[in-house]
């Protein structure tokens, strides 16, 4: 089938030492990278000034900003928050999502050396969740945050940690705060440029919170090299990029390193347009993504697996929607999971509808603390759940058990210097030779050839023995579980820690069992369905016969009727389970998973 995108080779070499941990790099020599942001910015605004930056929707359109207006708007708030005093020691806090004056006001702190911390705006908006705002903010202690709209984040912008601060809002509304307008004014008196050339690779741009899916959120050390590295990094390994400028409709959120330095940065370094999509893949916002994608479609399409499912029977029903989506498209590229096969095959057919040919279907692995691309598939994949090879100039230890499943560490110029303000856990996260201990787990595709790629295998931290003494790899099973449960499922749990079976917890489906008229009756916390419990039975039952040996029976499960708490951390900002939170709090449900005769749990 003929591919669109031109693409790195794999050309992996791979170390064997006596210690038994395996070391692979790539044989590619890393492009240069520049020194900060700011460059890129300074470079797109000269060579292509009139080339749109960032675009968000405004009334039927959209607002559009080019690269040199970018430029000259960062130069005036640039000498705004250098007349505050704002500098590297002084972070500015951003409470709301995406949008074109965040872009700018990120775009313009990192210019002059002061970082910026975007946080979920959840934190602000969910009642509940303020005390994972207030975390923050006595962690970061900011001298600056900023809200798009006064009123609508009202109740976070009272909190006593808030009221020292100053707060700039693009819409004031009835709030006594600063307009973001007067930004815009600048301040003649302070020299912006002296500002930006003591700007330094090691200059902390960004602090991002990590989403707590494990532990609690720590702040990641984000400097101008990681970010600048890893773009020189994503462009040796996707050559197109540099070829012509590429277009983005994107929603992933900035306060993520995905959306924020991932996709935002691309744009950003190869001369490409982000168009912020303001919607998302939920009921009752995913017909605004049809609307911008209506509006303007991409060269790239970046998404979680469930964004790509509903886009894809989307397309199915639309034409038109479908032949201009595909017309141009180079990259579809997936993360946050495992894309499920017959979405990815779904794709690939409407591809070679459309066009004759297939764009760059793919993914990549890293965390925050890896700025974040450290591995890649840079050639096309032969199916869905390929993670690929180093990018160049990273180096992947990696530290077999005795089913050559690796723990993964990594080293490279893309990886953090440590956590705001926690030299303890900065010190825990890399072992003795300097390797970043990310707890992530791959097994290679074939042992043999190390270019075949690589595929994620969940979390070390995961896993967990039965009584029996055998391992339970949690991470793999919950994704085989999901698609066996699915869609009756929206999440769950794999429990059985110590215990003699594996069992199941289910966030169910509420909107999906409703339309199939699953009569739902909560009982102490879990839903009692007769019809329900018959199906989930037949559906473990039917994958026991299936399979052999105790460290993937499935043999029990129980429906939560309550959803995952964000204020209680059982879900973080990113929609992740915190799986010890939900074991910790429903410690009741799941002694009930465990119990005989419990009519609420279905066992095999």
């Amino acid at each position: 089938m003929k591919r669109t995108a031109e693409f790195q080779q794999h050309d992996v070499i791979r170390e064997a030492r006596a210690d038994g941990s395996i070391l692979l790099r790539s044989n590619h020599t890393l492009s240069p990278a520049v020194e900060r942001t700011g460059n890129w910015l300074r470079y797109w605004a000269q060579a292509a000034p009139n080339q749109v930056f960032l675009a968000e929707r405004s009334g039927p359109g959209w607002r559009k900003e080019s690269y040199s207006s970018v430029l000259q708007k960062v130069h005036a708030i640039g000498e705004a928050l250098l007349s505050r005093g704002m500098g590297q020691d002084t972070p500015i806090l951003i409470m709301s999502g995406n949008g074109v004056d965040h872009g700018l006001l990120s775009m313009a702190a990192q210019y002059i050396g002061a970082p910026v911390v975007p946080v979920a705006e959840q934190y602000s908006l969910v009642h509940g969740a303020h005390g994972r705002l207030r975390e923050v903010i006595e962690l970061i202690q900011p001298k600056m945050a900023y809200v798009e709209d006064g009123d609508r984040f009202g109740e976070a912008l009272d909190l006593d940690p808030l009221q020292s601060v100053e707060i700039v809002a693009s819409r004031p509304g009835s709030r006594n705060v600063k307009a973001f307008a007067e930004l815009l004014k600048g301040d003649g008196s302070v020299d912006v440029e002296t500002a930006f050339q003591r700007v330094t690779p090691d200059t902390v741009g960004k602090i991002l919170m990590t989403s707590g899916s494990t532990s609690s959120p720590k702040g990641v050390l984000t400097t101008h090299r990681m970010m600048c590295v890893n773009q020189a990094q994503l462009a040796d390994a996707l050559p197109f990029l540099r070829e012509r400028p590429p277009v983005i409709v994107d929603w992933l959120p900035w306060n993520h390193v995905f959306g924020g330095s991932h996709n935002f940065n691309m744009m950003l370094a190869n001369g490409g347009s982000f168009y912020i999509d303001d919607g998302k893949p939920v009921k009752g916002l995913f017909d605004r993504t049809l609307e911008n994608l209506s509006l303007v479609t991409g060269t790239l399409a970046f998404n979680v697996p469930l964004g790509f499912g509903m886009l894809l029977s989307a397309l199915k029903k639309d034409a038109h929607l479908r032949q201009r989506f595909f017309e141009d498209l180079d990259l579809v590229f997936y993360a946050g999971a495992s894309l499920p096969q017959d979405v990815w095959a779904g794709f690939e057919r409407m591809a070679m509808d459309v066009k004759g040919e297939i764009p760059l279907m793919t993914s990549s692995w890293g965390l925050t603390e890896t700025a974040p691309s450290a591995m890649m598939q840079q050639e096309p994949a032969p199916r869905s759940g390929i993670v690929g090879v180093p990018v160049n100039g990273v180096t992947i230890k990696l530290l077999p058990d005795d089913d050559m499943r690796c723990e993964v560490r990594v080293k490279g110029p893309n990886v953090m210097p440590g956590y705001f303000k926690d030299p303890d856990k900065t010190e825990a996260a890399f072992d003795e030779e300097g390797y970043f201990i990310t707890g992530d787990a791959m097994v290679f595709l074939d042992r043999d050839d190390p270019n075949k790629g690589m595929r994620f295998d969940g979390r070390m931290s995961e896993d967990f023995k039965l009584q029996s003494g055998t391992w339970v790899r949690a991470a793999q099973l919950k994704l085989d579980m999901l698609s066996r449960l699915g869609p009756l499922a929206s999440d769950i749990v794999i429990t059985g820690a110590d215990q003699k079976q594996i069992g199941v917890m289910i966030f169910p489906n509420v909107a999906e069992l409703n339309r199939e008229g699953f009569e739902l009756q909560s009982e102490d916390g879990a839903y009692s369905c007769r019809q329900l419990q018959r199906e989930i039975h037949h559906r473990l039952s039917e994958r026991a016969r299936e399979i052999s040996g105790s460290s993937t029976l499935v043999s029990r499960a129980i429906v939560l009727a309550e959803p995952p708490s964000m204020p209680d951390g059982e879900m973080t900002a990113k929609g992740n389970l915190n799986v010890r939170k939900v074991l910790v709090k429903r410690e009741a449900l799941l002694k009930r998973l465990y119990s005989d005769n419990d009519p609420a749990v279905v066992t095999i």
